[in-house]
């Protein structure tokens, strides 16, 4: 009969560790951080061996994090034999498969488990989740805001991205009224955080470079800006044409592709003698100020073209994971065959898209016929409707630029209603492009509908 469970507080350099386990502790600065404060605030759980050396079991990371952090004791555990930690476990995870858990409860008990030593692999196994949804559970219980989203309700997923955006008030107000108002837009207000947050970071790194130069760095010169001007419009007192030399500043501009680049420009033009190079900028007809529609308008243009580049990121990913099932989505041969009679344009599809949507990592250097996906498909038989999918979703997602809201067509509507069908949530900037092809009369019958 195994003796009972006994309490002890032990100095943790008295223990001993598996190697492994030392080498892949992962002790973060903050994690040792929060032991030198705290402590070890959960008992590891450890085994006696008969020369009187205490074995961890479960709880490593803990016990080095508290050698780490030089605490004089943590308390420990002191079980019978090792199989003794596995009937722990056993019945940790019994208490998941057996109970009706909110995914907080699950998350938590997740998290009990990691804190003993098992890892998510093991966790994924022995209670027959996906390893995605254990790692997702454990990296959202680190945070703060993904702890609290839990305790809120929260699914682990929303939570996760919550957690992704910590430190971020106004981002993760805005994914909370998302998931409360528009919970079917989640992925692609993330996703358009995600690349704001990316262009803020390559904005604040180029605005650096420039200034180590010691240029001075001002902001675009508007319509009504007279004090600020390009380089190209003036003209120097001797009537020459201002050149670089000139200017005695510059502003950042960012190109169609997202690349940063400096515009030279000259502050206070008027006062050092230059004047405007071409006689028709003075007129107020061809000079005036924008209007508030056309303020709007290049608002809405702007806005709308990096929703279409983050719903791009979003939508990849989606037939991504559809190609990862075992079976290949319904209706997929007359989506690719309608796709090459109709749209012939799909057959140029990008190869490294393709291959990354059939999960094929791109190999090899870029150059004249370098094709992944071609290569993918040599490697072996099996599978080739998912490659055929990929060739002409990637075919399909080539034609698509960030303005193609603009000047939505057919083939872009036949792609995305497809999409729908196997259960993708379009983005808002998206359905403008699916709702190009709605019918006349089917407004004016909803229209109808509506008035009555």
């Amino acid at each position: 009969m195994n003796a009972a469970p006994t309490l002890e507080m032990l100095d943790p350099t008295t223990l001993t560790v598996d190697i492994n386990v030392r080498k892949d502790a992962a002790l973060t600065p903050d994690f040792v951080a929060s032991i030198k404060e705290h402590g070890v605030m959960e008992p590891v759980i450890a085994h006696r061996k008969d020369d009187g050396t205490v074995h961890v079991l479960m709880g490593q990371r803990r016990t080095l994090g508290a050698v780490e952090a030089k605490r004089s004791e943590i308390p420990v555990m002191i079980i019978s034999s090792p199989e003794e930690a596995e009937r722990i476990v056993t019945q940790v995870v019994e208490n998941i498969q057996r109970a009706e858990l909110t995914e907080a409860d699950e998350a938590d008990a997740y998290h009990q488990l990691s804190l003993i030593g098992v890892s998510a692999a093991a966790i994924a196994k022995k209670t027959g989740r996906k390893k995605t949804t254990v790692e997702g559970a454990l990296k959202a219980k680190t945070s703060e805001a993904g702890t609290a989203a839990l305790g809120r309700g929260h699914t682990i997923e929303e939570a996760l991205i919550i957690a992704e955006f910590e430190g971020d008030e106004e981002a993760t107000a805005e994914l909370a009224s998302v998931i409360q108002d528009e919970p079917d837009q989640l992925f692609h207000v993330a996703q358009q955080l995600r690349d704001e947050r990316e262009q803020a970071a390559a904005r604040a790194a180029y605005t650096a470079e420039v200034e180590a130069t010691g240029t001075t760095i001002v902001e675009r010169p508007g319509y009504e800006d007279e004090g600020t001007a390009h380089v190209t419009s003036l003209k120097r007192a001797d009537g020459e044409p201002a050149t670089e030399a000139d200017a005695n500043a510059v502003y950042i501009s960012q190109d169609y592709h997202g690349e940063f680049s400096t515009v030279p420009v000259i502050v206070g033009w008027k006062e050092i003698g230059f004047t405007e190079r071409y006689s028709y900028q003075s007129s107020s007809a061809n000079k005036g100020p924008m209007t508030d529609e056309q303020k709007a308008e290049r608002k809405t243009l702007i806005a709308n073209n990096k929703a279409m580049e983050s719903a791009t990121t979003v939508r990849r990913e989606f037939v991504k994971t559809l190609l990862a099932k075992k079976q290949a989505p319904k209706g997929w041969q007359y989506f690719t065959v309608h796709a090459i009679t109709h749209h012939p344009e799909t057959t140029g599809y990008d190869a490294q898209v393709a291959a990354e949507m059939v999960t094929t990592k791109p190999g090899g250097e870029k150059s004249w016929g370098w094709n992944p996906l071609k290569d993918h498909v040599a490697k072996s038989t099996a599978r080739p409707e998912f490659s055929l999918i990929a060739l002409v979703c990637a075919g399909y997602e080539k034609t698509i630029a960030k303005d193609s809201w603009r000047r939505p067509s057919q083939s872009h509507r036949d792609y995305l209603n497809q999409l729908l069908t196997w259960g993708y949530t379009p983005s808002e900037v998206e359905q403008i492009i699916i709702d190009s092809g709605k019918p006349a009369e089917e407004d004016t019958a909803e229209e109808t509908t509506e008035a009555a």
